[in-house]
């Protein structure tokens, strides 16, 4: 995964998160905006030793979303 990637996906990707994980605050993800390091270390700050989970789970939804998909054909 890289940041932009993550970036151009954050919008459907944050609501996806609050959903799945919901010890997101509204301020951690605004925090986020988009950026991978500071997703995973807000993630590590609110799941700790669930972290690989948060991870494994983020870099699947990324891996199957469509746009994601398109952009690696180009």
């Amino acid at each position: 995964m890289n940041s932009d990637q993550f970036n151009g996906l954050w919008n459907e990707f944050r609501g996806e998160v609050q959903r799945q994980w919901g010890r997101f605050t509204d301020d951690d993800l605004l925090e986020i905006k988009g950026d991978y390091t500071k997703f995973l270390g807000i993630a590590q700050k609110r799941y700790g030793d669930q972290i690989e989970a948060v991870k494994e789970w983020a870099d699947q939804w990324l891996d199957e979303h469509p746009a994601l998909q398109e952009s690696k054909r180009r």
